[in-house]
């Protein structure tokens, strides 16, 4: 299970990271795919409902759990380079034990705590109660499962968490579509079916999880033997004491999540604000909100979760060189994190501004594109911004500057929601106003952070290769890409067909742009 040296961390940390990033897209596109035809079983206001659920649950998720995976791999990582092998054990038993216990609590809080939530904060959305019962035990689920997996990255193995993600992912699509059509036949006529249909998608939230905590499990029992043997061979290291490794844990865990907290605690501040000060009434507040949490956040999601991806793959790789006190190896990993996820998330920015309307009528045919596809215009740039606040976030970690990234996050919310509750107040931007503050949170942190890094590391953030090379051949693939598709437009008469060979051509072309920049040393 352990390799020597943590297996010059399985071939780099870049390998892990396209590992864990590939099944991150594969997970996002199935996640996209199977909301159509949920979101078209369950209709606009029950997905709505399903958005305004799932952000509430993503918080108590992160305040009971969320960084756990994050701090196991820190802390596991940062005793394999010393090859204190008795010490992860001791590391992994008693993370389970905080797991257990605080996703135990926050199931039971949120189960039954749901009516008091949606009665008190969430008026608006009327039956949002019903599927965040439904949730509540994913979250203790995700918090057993959160500390395998970051067991495993801290060996630099990113392999059993790409294949339970690609496993959660399938139970997830089968179950929530079966159970959002058998929840909406059983309610229908009702005024609770969209709230049962919602019901139903997460549902497969809550086995997809299950799916994969067993998949982890079997791969961990399968390697105990080679476990045991490392664990037997560890016979200098000294013990950490039971006391100490709880603290250890905790003050590791307690800024990764108040950190993400910040990041999640904007979308529920956003919904709730929303909620107050729309103008519009209760049902078309509702299929708002929903357009906003399927068609913008739903298709922005795929870059942010390959910047996750490969944070997490990047963190114990920069343990191993800060526990080295090697600097420039910090600060070339974290630049080589930058330049592959910029490679991937600037042609993503410039393919939704735009495809973005014929890709919504596609995939989400319950929402106005029109509407989506602005939101997509306006905000696209966030995922620039919010990968690299990701990546940046995760080198302070790090380097054992926890705080800061928590400082940085909150001094943003701290901006982002005056900004968000004055836009939706006193202009007519409407639903616009949440996709600003996304990118108003989201630049303020990355700036931040690259201050931060600069004074710690004397890390300078390079433009030329990580962000102009890519943005000339995403243009380039951009105005070709809307040549293309309105023309097969035009000659088929049908979106779906021109939408997928413009965007064939588009891939080849820009990763062909792409080559051609390397090869004349530009790139």
């Amino acid at each position: 299970m352990f390799g020597g040296k943590l297996n010059s961390l399985k071939k780099s940390f870049i390998f892990q990271g396209g590992i864990l990033a590939i099944s991150g897209i594969i997970v996002r596109i199935i996640g996209m795919f199977y909301r159509i035809p949920m979101v078209n079983i369950i209709g606009s206001e029950g997905a709505g409902l399903y958005s305004v659920a799932f952000n509430v649950y993503n918080i108590v998720l992160i305040l009971s759990s969320y960084g756990m995976p994050m701090a196991v791999s820190k802390l596991v990582s940062a005793r394999l380079v010393k090859n204190e092998y008795r010490n992860t054990k001791f590391i992994l038993a008693r993370a389970l034990v905080i797991s257990v216990l605080s996703g135990g609590a926050a199931a039971l809080l949120l189960f039954f705590g749901a009516g008091f939530i949606e009665r008190t904060v969430y008026s608006t959305y009327v039956g949002m109660a019903i599927p965040l019962r439904v949730l509540a035990p994913t979250v203790f689920i995700f918090a057993v499962l959160g500390v395998f997996r970051g067991f495993f990255q801290g060996q630099g193995n990113m392999v059993p968490t790409a294949i339970s993600q690609l496993i959660e992912q399938i139970v997830n699509a089968v179950v929530s579509i079966a159970a959002s059509y058998a929840f909406i036949r059983a309610y229908m006529g009702s005024a609770e079916a969209p709230a049962h249909g919602a019901a139903g998608g997460t549902l497969g939230t809550c086995l997809g999880a299950l799916a994969a905590l067993i998949v982890v499990l079997c791969i961990f029992f399968r390697n105990i033997v080679k476990y045991r043997a490392k664990l037997r061979s560890d016979v200098d290291s000294d013990d950490i004491g039971v006391g100490y490794t709880y603290k250890l844990i905790i003050i590791t865990i307690i800024p990764i999540i108040i950190g993400q907290t910040f990041y999640n605690v904007s979308a529920v501040v956003d919904d709730a604000l929303f909620s107050g000060l729309t103008r519009l009434d209760n049902s078309a507040a509702t299929i708002a909100i929903g357009n906003y949490g399927q068609s913008f956040s739903t298709l922005t999601s795929i870059p942010m979760g390959i910047a996750s991806a490969m944070s997490a793959s990047m963190l114990p790789s920069i343990v191993n060189s800060f526990t080295k006190n090697d600097i420039k190896g910090v600060n070339n990993k974290l630049a080589h994190t930058v330049r592959v996820t910029m490679m991937v998330a600037i042609p993503f920015v410039i393919g939704l501004t735009v495809l973005g309307q014929p890709v919504i009528q596609v995939l989400f045919r319950a929402y106005d594109s029109a509407e989506g596809s602005t939101m997509l215009k306006i905000g696209a740039s966030a995922i620039v911004f919010y990968t690299l606040s990701t990546v940046t976030s995760a080198a302070l970690q790090g380097v054992d500057k926890m705080r800061i990234p928590v400082i940085h996050s909150a001094i943003a919310l701290a901006v982002h929601i005056p900004v968000v509750a004055i836009l939706l107040a006193v202009t007519d931007l409407g639903i616009y106003s949440l996709v600003i503050g996304v990118m108003v949170f989201s630049v303020i942190v990355f700036s931040l952070n690259l201050r931060s890094l600069w004074k710690l590391t004397g890390y300078r953030q390079a433009f030329i290769r990580p962000f102009i090379i890519p943005l000339i051949c995403s243009a380039i693939t951009g105005i070709a890409a809307l040549l293309v598709y309105t023309g097969l437009h035009v000659a088929f008469g049908h979106v779906l067909p021109a939408l997928i060979i413009s965007g064939i051509m588009s891939v080849a072309l820009y990763f062909g742009l792409i080559t051609a920049a390397r090869k004349t040393g530009w790139y």
